[in-house]
């Protein structure tokens, strides 16, 4: 299985033998046994390398399951003798710059045994690590159609025009869609979630992003409010997202006319998982540092 998933990482049998510390037919000899062993080719070789199978893609997906729940079982074995409890928390990089991280923190903080790892990556990755037992939580907008995962609800939260104070728009109620498409634009990447919940609301408006001048796309949640606040462009986030900026007045956060962009922040988790006690802290935590 390892030597599997290093074939895959390195498309190369010979790359994956060198970070194996093996030899190329060793290399070859473990997928040759694998392939035996579950009647079916892994891979197919392509001018630009090596491409996995239907078969192999099912192959490498109980293989990363499989390497993530050995790693899981001996951390548990070792952290038992230490009485300590590993929690693999996934947020989105929303939820990393708001208020979420800093419950997590606090949670930690107030148990001496407990300790708190987070990873952060797009929504569509967390849940496959999730599913992977990679993780043992995700944080994330909206809900996940498996169902081998539970959920809790964390927050309600939604979307607004955020803009420089310095910003024209900055003096009215509400911005609509005509004065935004006049504006220079600076969003989250397409893979993120506040980025699929803007243009879903946009497309059932009968509008589409196309439509707008975006100037730039951004991963970072603390770089575009950095760049609103130079009056750079706005931008469309979570407004809790936006807390303390907001709150010490640094910029500007508006609705959107017949745009309602509500978002629920829930805590996804596979069903197997069992330290409901520390879930229900968070959330209570959560809540308390929301109020």
């Amino acid at each position: 299985m390892e030597t599997l998933l290093a074939v895959v990482e390195h498309q190369n049998f010979t790359r994956a033998a060198e970070a194996l510390s093996m030899t190329q037919p060793a290399v070859s000899h473990h997928i040759k046994q694998l392939e035996e062993e579950v009647g079916a080719p892994l891979f197919v070789r392509k001018k630009n390398g090596l491409k996995l199978t239907p078969q192999g893609e099912i192959v490498v997906k109980y293989a990363r399951r499989l390497t993530a729940l050995n790693e899981k079982m001996r951390m548990e074995i070792q952290n038992a003798g230490k009485n300590l409890t590993v929690l693999r928390v996934g947020i989105t990089h929303t939820a990393e710059s708001n208020l979420t991280a800093a419950s997590l923190a606090k949670c930690s903080s107030r148990h001496n045994n407990l300790k708190i790892i987070l990873y952060t990556d797009t929504i569509n990755n967390l849940y496959d690590m999730l599913g992977n037992y990679e993780i043992d939580m995700a944080i994330v907008d909206g809900a996940s159609n498996n169902p081998g995962f539970s959920s809790m609800m964390l927050d309600t939260d939604y979307l607004m025009c955020v803009m420089s104070n310095n910003n024209p728009l900055a003096s009215k109620g509400a911005v609509t869609l005509a004065e935004l498409k006049k504006q220079k634009m600076i969003l989250r990447t397409p893979a993120s979630a506040t980025r699929m919940l803007f243009e879903s609301t946009l497309e059932s408006n009968n509008e589409t992003i196309d439509n707008f001048n975006v100037t730039l796309e951004v991963d970072n949640i603390a770089t575009i409010k950095d760049l609103i606040r130079m009056d750079l462009g706005i931008s469309i986030l979570p407004r809790s997202a936006c807390m303390d900026e907001l709150k010490k007045g640094k910029i500007t956060a508006l609705p959107i006319e017949n745009l309602s962009m509500i978002r629920e922040t829930k805590i996804i988790y596979n069903k197997s998982f069992s330290d409901m006690d520390i879930l229900s802290e968070i959330i209570k935590i959560y809540a308390s540092n929301k109020g």
